[in-house]
């Protein structure tokens, strides 16, 4: 058990990140009652560069470079991302300490008049910042116009249903079901059409490498969805572990069964690569082996022509 008294939760300033740090600080008051726990808001340069597509500003380490640096020099105890925005390589001395269970982990459409992706307009434009969905969107439907759309959850909504500056958007479910936002919500798209990021909907609770904060943040770890996130996250590791790699990812477990969906598409839609591979799990070890395997695959496939960038990883 953690002998902390007090502690500080970074987080970024969004809404929905400041949701997540308050679902946090309330899992924590519950498992440590007693606990006084602050949160401390930090901007980052994802949130402050909004103007650039995420691959030409430095990708995923965007949001979350200066929390990491304030978990480092004390200044928090504990950092709340949305786990799919973290690297896959730990930063020396820093672990994720906890993966509460996962919320939904599709893809969702918003749109004008709530119009379902199959019936969009021939030609309309459709926002997202995203390599992973640009690719798969192509695939799905060719005859779309897909434009960069950047910022807060609620502001990408409101530059789609009050500006009208798209036809639709893609998002992740999660958020808007976290900020109470499911009316916008056109179309749940279902996870094998638009295939989502390695540890969409899940929170990674990151802490510093050593015993009293691993032990603060243990009563808050979902294992079913740990497990699942560790090896949809070893599979993108094999390719780079980065934004500019549009690879999709996602596992679910049955009867200490998992199975793992992958998917690596080239960002012009000329190739995709599907892999589909089971086996049981009983330690992260073996979920990073799945992913693993998951990876090799898809290289068996041809997914190492499909990007440069797969080739290298």
């Amino acid at each position: 058990m953690s002998s902390r008294s007090v502690v500080r939760i970074g987080t970024r300033g969004s809404a929905l990140a400041r949701w997540q740090a308050d679902h946090v600080a309330g899992l924590l008051r519950a498992a440590s009652p007693g606990l006084h726990v602050e949160i401390v808001v930090i901007s980052t340069q994802g949130d402050r560069v909004l103007d650039k597509p995420l691959p030409l500003i430095g990708g995923k380490g965007v949001f979350t470079e200066e929390l990491e640096a304030a978990l480092r020099d004390g200044r928090i105890d504990v950092a709340v991302h949305s786990l799919k925005d973290l690297p896959t390589e730990n930063p020396k001395g820093l672990v994720i300490g906890a993966v509460p269970p996962r919320a939904d982990a599709r893809d969702a459409l918003v749109s004008h008049g709530h119009v379902p992706l199959s019936q969009l307009p021939h030609g309309a434009i459709v926002g997202t910042s995203s390599l992973r969905r640009i690719a798969q969107l192509r695939r799905l439907r060719p005859d779309l116009q897909v434009r960069d759309v950047r910022g807060n959850v609620d502001t990408r909504v409101r530059k789609t249903l009050e500006l009208r500056e798209y036809d639709a958007i893609l998002l992740a479910c999660a958020g808007l079901d976290r900020l109470n936002m499911q009316s916008v919500i056109a179309e749940r798209l279902p996870i094998i059409q638009l295939l989502p990021a390695p540890g969409q909907a899940a929170l990674g609770i990151q802490c510093r490498d050593e015993t009293d904060s691993l032990a603060l943040l243990a009563p808050l770890n979902d294992a079913t969805s740990e497990l699942c996130v560790t090896a949809e996250r070893a599979l993108l590791a094999s390719f780079g572990g980065g934004c500019a790699v549009p690879v999709a990812a996602h596992a679910t477990i049955d009867n200490g069964l998992m199975r793992l969906l992958g998917r690596v598409t080239a960002v012009d839609a000329s190739t995709q690569v599907d892999v589909v591979v089971e086996g049981h799990v009983a330690s992260l070890n073996d979920a990073r082996d799945l992913g693993a395997t998951a990876a090799r695959d898809a290289r068996a496939r041809g997914a190492a022509a499909i990007l440069p960038a797969v080739a290298k990883g």
